[in-house]
């Protein structure tokens, strides 16, 4: 398959993937419904919540992961793809705006390589949890009671899978 034809179905791949993600978001699916875009055996690095190996551990930190982030949404504000890899950037945003008018957000970017047959078998999330954490106590949200926290020594090896 040509480059530019790998790009192309990477791309509506993740296309597909962020609809999904955008469903989660508004409670219409289980976090986990994302695993349908994983291999087997991929690899998910967290900032927080570190490396998760395998979907059946994705699926798990994705449900974990985003309990309790009620009202939070994900927008997109870039995304490209060359070849089998797929860059986002996109937003942590909050509800509520700061007082000058400006939503609640906290960068951040997505790193996928595209396996085929409309599955990743890699994402690294980079984000500034600082950053986040500013922003959270910027806002009047707060966690409900299902939000769970991060492994206190999370792995945070960023290598992909083997090919």
């Amino acid at each position: 398959m040509a480059g530019s034809d790998r790009s192309e179905e990477a791309l509506a791949t993740y296309t597909r993937y962020v609809a999904a993600r955008e469903k989660a978001q508004r409670g219409e699916a289980p976090w986990s419904t994302l695993g349908e875009f994983f291999t087997d055996d991929a690899v998910f690095v967290d900032p927080a919540w570190g490396r998760q190996e395998g979907r059946d551990a994705i699926l798990r930190f994705l449900d974990d992961s985003m309990a309790g982030l009620d009202g939070w949404t994900f927008p997109e504000d870039w995304t490209m793809a060359d070849g089998d890899r797929v860059v986002s950037f996109w937003w942590n945003r909050l509800p509520g705006t700061t007082p000058d008018g400006r939503p609640l957000q906290a960068p951040g970017v997505s790193i996928m390589r595209y396996a085929g047959d409309g599955k990743f078998d890699q994402e690294l999330d980079v984000l500034n949890m600082v950053e986040v954490f500013e922003v959270m106590k910027a806002s009047d949200w707060r966690p409900n009671a299902s939000m769970k926290m991060p492994p206190d020594k999370p792995d945070r090896n960023t290598s992909p899978p083997p090919r």
